[in-house]
């Protein structure tokens, strides 16, 4: 009797700590979450693809924390649209990632707007989705097309800013997607952003010693140019238009329609509208003191994408072929 009241007792201090531990783990992991850098207002940050979408929501966002923003557009239309929504301390430069003279003109710009401060923040963001579709559909073209944007000129963007960052001891901030994790379609896109991811993961350890951190963004869905239904509808039609009779036919006269229709469905139920839970996540990321090294965007990110991403492939294989119409002539 007198034994078996020991063990409850011991067992029940073990829980108390344990429970105390845990609790202590979370209320120091909120605080260190929430410390916030300060002098932001003498720390310049490089964003890519600011012409819409989550980049020129970003801008808007760090010019009113105080930052130095210099905003990397596309197009003349897209740096004139993002200055007049900003403050005089914002500056736009015109950059393509997919181009090594491009790319070296931004740095040398760059350097003279840092000087010795060197950057504190690179947000690689720019990308491209399309093409998307089965892969059978694609050639070598529409892969390089998307590899070019989202891969290379993201990694050709972070080698040649790295020694300026370094200098300021500050964040690379990667935009990949849950789409990094999770392999749901064919194209360059998904393949592009699992490069991001491991990338990022090789970065991160290589150049910890020097107090840089790398930040991964994994938004889910959003309503964006990426997830416009009108551009992927016009690729599909395009990339089913350049098959062969024979590829054709084993997919059926119907597939086309029945995977447009299934497209419809998915970014109607599922996309965000709400872009400000990805560039507050971008914010955290440049703000914090102690930086995640991941951040997951959205409901469905949250509650879909990531837990489907720890699942046994043949789960998700069982859940896409739910989904997605069966071919004609499919096995």
């Amino acid at each position: 009797m007198l034994y078996a009241f020991c063990a409850y007792s011991n067992n029940c201090t073990c829980t108390y700590v344990l429970g105390a531990f845990v609790l202590l783990w979370v209320l120091v992991w909120f605080y260190r979450d929430n410390l916030e850098i300060t002098k932001v207002s003498e720390k310049h940050v490089f964003v890519t693809g600011c012409d819409s979408g989550f980049g020129h929501l970003l801008c808007k966002c760090l010019d009113k924390c105080g930052f130095r923003v210099l905003a990397g557009c596309l197009t003349e239309k897209g740096a004139d649209d993002l200055k007049r929504a900003t403050g005089p301390f914002l500056k736009t430069f015109i950059l393509d990632v997919t181009s090594t003279i491009s790319i070296q003109k931004a740095l040398e710009w760059t350097k003279k707007e840092v000087g010795d401060k060197g950057l504190w923040g690179l947000v690689n963001n720019a990308g491209r989705s399309l093409p998307m579709g089965p892969s059978e559909w694609m050639k070598i073209e529409d892969f390089q097309s998307t590899l070019k944007v989202n891969m290379t000129g993201m990694i050709e963007m972070t080698m040649n800013f790295l020694p300026l960052v370094k200098k300021a001891r500050g964040r690379v901030v990667n935009v990949a997607s849950v789409l990094g994790r999770v392999a749901a379609n064919g194209g360059g896109y998904c393949v592009s952003k699992f490069a991001v991811e491991s990338f990022s993961d090789c970065l991160r350890r290589d150049i910890q010693n020097f107090g840089v951190n790398v930040c991964i963004i994994e938004p889910g869905f959003f309503k964006t140019q990426v997830t416009s239904l009108e551009p992927i509808e016009r690729e599909l039609h395009r990339l089913w238009n350049q098959l062969t009779p024979e590829v054709k036919e084993s997919y059926g006269d119907k597939y086309l329609d029945k995977y447009i229709k299934i497209q419809r469905l998915i970014m109607n139920t599922i996309c965000d509208s709400d872009l400000s839970k990805v560039t507050n996540c971008m914010e955290h990321a440049l703000l914090a003191v102690h930086p995640r090294t991941r951040y997951s965007a959205g409901w469905d990110a949250k509650l879909l994408w990531i837990p489907l991403s720890y699942m046994p492939a043949c789960v998700v294989d069982i859940a896409l072929k739910l989904v997605l119409p069966k071919p004609a002539k499919s096995v």
